[in-house]
């Protein structure tokens, strides 16, 4: 798939592990974890809003497109 999830490069650099993610965002530890490795088939704009105020960081932090 040409859309690279990099959360866990974000997780990493805030500290931040799975289960302290999901409290604060919201959404279930496997819903992250599916999302984190990039089994994803869709992401809520709200759910993806909500883990950048958390992680302060923008969308590109986390999802890049490569070709």
């Amino acid at each position: 798939m040409p859309i690279i999830v990099n959360l866990d490069v974000m997780m990493a650099k805030r500290k931040m592990s799975l289960n302290e993610l999901s409290e604060k965002v919201g959404v279930t530890v496997s819903n992250l974890s599916i999302l984190k490795t990039g089994k994803a088939k869709a992401v809520r704009f709200s759910t993806l809003e909500a883990i950048c105020e958390v992680l302060d960081c923008q969308p590109g932090d986390i999802l890049e497109y490569e070709n």
